[in-house]
């Protein structure tokens, strides 16, 4: 298969996903409020009991991946499996039903946990097939930075088109530009998995034959690598959560800058595409823990920048465009690490078990991004933060230790994290080995 065809059929999948994911992110607890019609409470609350269950469904879909064999692979069915439901239930989330309050609330609880759910089916493949489509380390390198690059293109759309597409479909009526809006992302999602499916083959097959086992027999597969690789999807999901989440904050009131939100915040996301771009070159020049150090070292100089330059438009653009840069290369090379501790597991413990590293992988993702929305919150509780009001300098310091100080410690701990990643250098005899063993079980080398 044509290399730029799987890697565009591969990365693309996460743009049909984040169409969807990105607006649950960014508008989903508005639209609950404004436009559904529920308490703030409610929809909270809502938000919090899907995450379980959500965290749930990610290791039961984990599991089922691992003991998937089918012709097509064990990850590339479940893009059309998903496909249709993905579409049906992004729709059905947005419909308001002419309910009571209680009518609604149980519409949004099963509406929304089935939208999750169909998100779980097609995002968890997503994350196992890497290893499965090359064996050849750089070309997954490939493979994820495209997948990078996707995921941010398809953030940026929803960001910058996604309020102008519910007012044009809408004509004063918001309900409908919600609900037409969606409808659209969802088919356009529905036929992104399709596409992805049909130009990307699981070609490498695992290197130990599939036996039946149990939860706790797949769980010894886990390596110490696979809980590094844990432990820095959560660190990163924390700081990506964190930013994003007080940047509005800090340049409201900290900076008075209202007029640079939008700004703000499409440059904070296409700042990290020359390093989406570049990643691929960095990680055939040097090691993915350099590129890993060199990447929270680069978002700490920016934070840094931001801090001491707050006072000039000149000095604020150079450090949001350094930690851009530096946000996108953990985000990168933390996806890239991915494919070696699945491989890991393979060569150390002689378990094939991508599926449940995957789901691990979202565990500790929503849980970070649950207990770091929690933080801020805390914080801002703590300073004494009121909205819509001139803020107290106890507050506006809470402010600035949540948007410069906590992400550069995290970036640290990141720093920290990595020193203790050691796959790099055992890459070659990993794929000797590995190699070796597909050839005995397939009865034939793979070159891919």
């Amino acid at each position: 298969m044509n290399k730029w065809k799987k890697r565009i059929g591969y990365g693309v999948g996460d743009l049909g996903c984040n169409l969807v994911f990105s607006t649950m992110a960014s508008y989903l607890m508005f639209f609950y409020t404004d436009v559904f019609g529920i308490t703030a409470a409610a929809a909270g609350t809502l938000m919090l009991v899907t995450k379980i269950f959500d965290a749930i469904t990610d290791t039961g879909m984990g599991l089922l991946v691992d003991r998937t064999k089918t012709r097509w692979g064990q990850g590339r069915p479940y893009f059309l499996i998903g496909a249709l439901p993905f579409a049906v239930f992004t729709v059905l989330t947005f419909i308001v039903p002419d309910f009571s309050m209680t009518g609604k609330v149980i519409w949004a609880y099963v509406t929304y946990t089935l939208l999750c759910t169909a998100y779980t089916v097609v995002n968890i493949p997503l994350n196992t097939i890497v290893p499965r489509l090359t064996s050849d380390v750089h070309e997954r390198n490939w493979l994820v930075s495209t997948r990078m690059i996707c995921a941010l293109i398809g953030t940026a759309l929803v960001m910058s088109i996604t309020m102008p597409l519910v007012e044009f479909f809408g004509k004063g009526n918001t309900q409908q530009g919600f609900l037409i809006t969606m409808s659209l992302y969802g088919v356009i999602a529905m036929l992104i998995f399709v596409f992805t499916f049909m130009n990307t083959e699981e070609v490498v097959p695992p290197s130990v034959k599939r036996t039946k086992s149990s939860f706790r027999e797949d769980f010894k597969g886990l390596t110490d690598q696979a809980w590094i690789f844990f432990i820095l999807n959560f660190l990163y999901f924390a700081l990506f959560v964190i930013r994003n989440t007080t940047v509005i904050y800090y340049f409201t009131y900290n900076l008075g800058r209202t007029d640079w939100l939008t700004f703000v915040g499409l440059f904070g996301i296409l700042s990290g595409l020359p390093m989406l771009l570049v990643l691929p070159w960095l990680q055939r020049r040097m090691s993915k823990k350099h590129v890993l150090l060199l990447s929270a070292a680069i978002y700490i100089v920016g934070d840094f920048i931001i801090y001491f330059g707050k006072t000039s438009p000149v000095m604020l653009i150079a450090g949001l465009a350094i930690t851009g840069l530096g946000i996108y290369g953990i985000f990168g090379t933390t996806f890239a690490i991915q494919p070696d501790v699945i491989d890991y597991s393979e060569y150390k413990k002689k378990k094939s078990i991508s599926g449940m590293i995957a789901a691990f992988q979202g565990f500790f993702v929503k849980g970070s991004m649950g207990l770091a929305s929690a933080l801020v919150g805390a914080f801002l509780n703590m300073g004494g933060y009121v909205p819509n009001m001139t803020q107290t300098a106890t507050a506006l310091t809470y402010i600035e230790i949540s948007f410069i100080w906590v992400p550069l410690m995290l970036c640290v701990l990141i720093g920290i994290t990595t020193l203790f990643y050691k796959l790099d250098p055992m890459r070659s005899e990993m794929d000797a080995e590995l190699e070796g063993r597909r050839a005995a079980v397939s009865g034939h080398a793979v070159n891919m």
